[in-house]
């Protein structure tokens, strides 16, 4: 049989990638990043996911991440404060994912790093060096990029965007954001912040292309417009310099899910579901659907892509939906005073975005 193929060595790449070791199956994973580096988003753990990740044989204590048990919501100038349902903690994902990728050698993954996807067909690859690699299983791992030949469908009318912000440590967020991850809704999207493990700052936004080319184009002209109609907001980021590095990428399906796919290409983590990342539960979906395609591949190999693929689909849907209703409250401000007066009623919220066991 050939190896199978891991294209992208994040979080689900990196997972199924020591999952297949584990099974003798001598999996090669491909990923255009030599190091890596703190991807758009994916900083927030919860409990679930940290979870996941000790069933990988990774001890939670390693981690080392700043822990976060209280969740902050801003909306129409209101403020309400929740308990978490169980303590998670804010990671970056250059720490993440070295760890991750850390173990995967340590299982015998063969790495190629450096090189990027050009094309993927039903039966090769293409890199950028010209390589063209043959496959019978592969394992699309690309996060929120897409491979030319098998990419998701796009919205061309107003799309998303996603924009990344790191903010040095600083006491002002230290005392302002503690142990809260925090969400802000602003016009045409919303401000995700919490502290990583070394005290700096993560912002993960999502807005409409069309906020930031009101912006004139520039990400660092929407925060500051944004913070301008937002005094938390812009306590918070305080004065953030002119020459500050914005990640940002176009064109995320949100809310997208694969149902389909070609005999032996199993879709994983957003190449398989996008979830809103104020849900914050991408990485949880990335480690479960990695656990969940290696385990049908076992029984089935490439024939097994399509059932898993469906299958991940169908579990997939509750958790997207029950994002997009809470992504909602951010255009009914009045409701947060209603889900902070229900008993029970942010941890249900809460429980509802994770992606449940297989």
């Amino acid at each position: 049989m050939t190896p199978p193929l891991i294209l992208g060595a994040g979080p689900a790449g990196a997972a199924a990638a020591l999952r297949l070791a584990r099974l003798g199956a001598e999996p090669l994973l491909i990923d255009r990043q030599q190091v890596p580096g703190d991807a758009l988003c994916g900083g927030f753990l919860s409990w679930a996911t940290i979870a996941q990740i000790e069933a990988l044989g990774i001890d939670a204590a390693m981690l080392g991440g700043h822990r976060i048990d209280r969740l902050a919501l801003f909306a129409g100038g209101r403020e309400i404060e929740l308990p978490l349902p169980a303590p998670g903690m804010g990671l970056s994902r250059h720490r993440l994912d070295r760890l991750l990728r850390a173990a995967a050698t340590e299982a015998g993954v063969t790495f190629r790093l450096g090189h990027a996807v050009r094309t993927l067909t039903p039966t090769a690859i293409t890199l950028d060096d010209g390589q063209v690699l043959d496959w019978d299983s592969l394992f699309l791992a690309t996060g929120k990029h897409d491979v030319r030949g098998a990419a998701r469908p796009r919205d061309g009318a107003d799309p998303e965007l996603g924009l990344r912000l790191r903010l040095p440590a600083s006491p002002a967020r230290q005392r302002l954001i503690g142990g809260r991850i925090e969400l802000h809704w602003v016009e045409g999207g919303y401000v995700g912040l919490l502290l990583q493990e070394d005290g700096s700052a993560n912002l993960c936004m999502a807005v409409r292309k069309s906020r930031l080319t009101a912006a004139g184009g520039r990400p660092l002209g929407l925060i500051a417009a944004l913070a301008d109609r937002s005094l938390a907001l812009a306590d918070r980021l305080g004065d953030v310099p002119a020459d500050a590095r914005v990640d940002a990428i176009g064109d995320v399906p949100y809310g997208w899910r694969a149902t389909t796919t070609w005999p032996g290409l199993y879709r994983l983590g957003d190449q398989a579901a996008v979830i809103p990342s104020l849900a914050g539960e991408g990485i949880g979906i990335a480690l479960a659907s990695a656990a969940e395609a290696v385990a049908q591949w076992q029984v089935q190999g490439r024939d097994g892509a399509e059932p898993y693929q469906r299958h991940f689909g169908r579990r997939a849907l509750l958790p997207l939906r029950a994002a997009a209703g809470f992504r909602a409250l951010g255009r009914y401000p009045g409701l947060l005073r209603v889900l902070s007066a229900t008993p029970g009623a942010a941890g249900l919220a809460m429980r509802l975005t994770r992606i449940a066991d297989a």
